[in-house]
């Protein structure tokens, strides 16, 4: 699970670190699902390569648009290449509003009643 907290109306990133053990390429393609997937995004696309024992990061975003708390699944399927298939990765995406900012303060003087 990646927990992303903040705000009202900001932007949190968070990366997610992927490692490739393996002596071949792995490709993945990355899919946001679930009831909230429009509030996060990848800013980077959504094709990771990950080079043969390395390591890359993939950044995701989520700007809260609601107090209540959002929801989605990150799908990372791999794609073939040279011949090896990654396994299909599954991460859950949650989010948590802290506070809130305001947008802008009024002052205004008014009486409290007329006779």
């Amino acid at each position: 699970t990646i927990e992303f907290t903040g705000a009202l109306h900001a932007t949190v990133v968070k990366q997610v670190r992927l490692k490739n053990p393996s002596s071949k390429t792995l490709m993945y393609n990355a899919i946001l699902v679930g009831r909230d997937a429009d509030d996060f995004s990848l800013p980077k696309g959504n094709t990771v390569t990950i080079a043969p024992k390395r390591q890359t990061s993939m950044n995701v975003e989520f700007t809260s648009r609601f107090l209540r708390p959002a929801e989605a699944v990150l799908l990372l399927i791999s794609k073939n290449v040279g011949g090896i298939d990654g396994a299909t990765l599954a991460f859950s995406l949650k989010s948590e509003v802290k506070h809130i900012e305001p947008a802008a303060i009024l002052k205004c003087k008014s009486p409290c009643y007329e006779l």
